[in-house]
């Protein structure tokens, strides 16, 4: 459910000073593009999809991906619901984390789900296998190295499909049981609280015709700021939470059309795809 959706507005700091950043690799000896990074801190967290956008749709969790970015000064203002993207000034300092750029502000309402790769549910072996077939080298689908929270999908016409996900910069083994434990009792009071995330939108098409559901796939991912153990009692007790995200514009594979969409189909009903529609 959309909230709100703000304006875009320019936050974060130069990128000698940002938390968070969105990278290439340099080419190689042979001159192939490097990959495409989240980089926490200088070291790089999360692979992410192909600049040429025929490859599949990815997050990939790194070994570097050590830690959180979570805010304690704001854990008051989070505990509960945020009803402005802008409310508490949480937007102002979160931007400060972030590099300087273009983000859309939007608030969401999410019920998240925890997928394991490989399992029931499993965007990479499901979906994706059904537009891309399997790796054509390791005759596998393609593996995130973590776990991850599905929250939405729906149609964007009969030929594109938008699937989100919250991906956190942790496993949710390493989170506190405690805080977990805290939260779930806190939802279970009628509490909705609100995380906050750092988002990219990709829009993938397939080059060659190796799966059975040619479609284009758009992929908006939320990489989690700050709410760890919010989303995973959420998930384990069937409440939602509130999801602040930071779309930033001009780090993901999508047009600014593409981005200017983005409100309206996230307003739309759930809908999943239907193979060949």
């Amino acid at each position: 459910m959309l909230i709100k959706c703000d304006e875009p507005r320019r936050l974060g700091v130069p990128d000698s000073g940002a938390r968070p950043r969105f990278e290439t690799e340099p080419q190689d000896s042979e001159g192939r593009t490097g990959r495409r990074l989240l980089t926490v801190d200088g070291e790089p967290a999360f692979e992410l999809s192909h600049w040429c956008g025929t490859c599949p749709l990815l997050f990939r969790r790194l070994k570097t991906a050590k830690q959180t970015l979570s805010l304690e000064g704001v854990r008051e203002r989070l505990t509960g619901s945020l009803a402005e993207p802008g409310d508490y000034g949480v937007i102002d300092v979160f931007g400060a984390l972030l590099p300087e750029g273009e983000y859309l502000p939007v608030l969401l309402r999410v019920e998240p789900r925890l997928v394991v790769p490989g399992q029931e549910g499993d965007y990479f072996s499901g979906e994706q296998v059904d537009t891309w077939g399997l790796d054509q080298f390791w005759g596998l689908p393609e593996y995130p190295h973590t776990p991850y929270y599905r929250t939405f999908e729906t149609v964007v016409d009969a030929s594109a499909h938008l699937y989100e996900f919250v991906v956190p910069m942790v496993p949710p083994t390493w989170n506190t049981r405690e805080r977990v434990e805290e939260y779930a009792e806190l939802m279970g009071r009628g509490v909705v609280p609100t995380a906050v995330a750092v988002s990219t939108l990709d829009v993938c098409e397939p080059a060659g015709g190796f799966g059975d559901d040619r479609s284009q796939h758009w992929g908006l991912t939320h990489f989690v700021l700050d709410g760890h153990h919010k989303l995973e009692a959420a998930a384990t007790a069937g409440r939602p939470v509130r999801l602040l995200s930071l779309l930033a514009l001009g780090e993901g594979l999508a047009s600014a059309e593409d981005c200017a969409r983005l409100p309206a189909l996230r307003d739309q009903p759930r809908s999943a795809r239907t193979a060949g529609a």
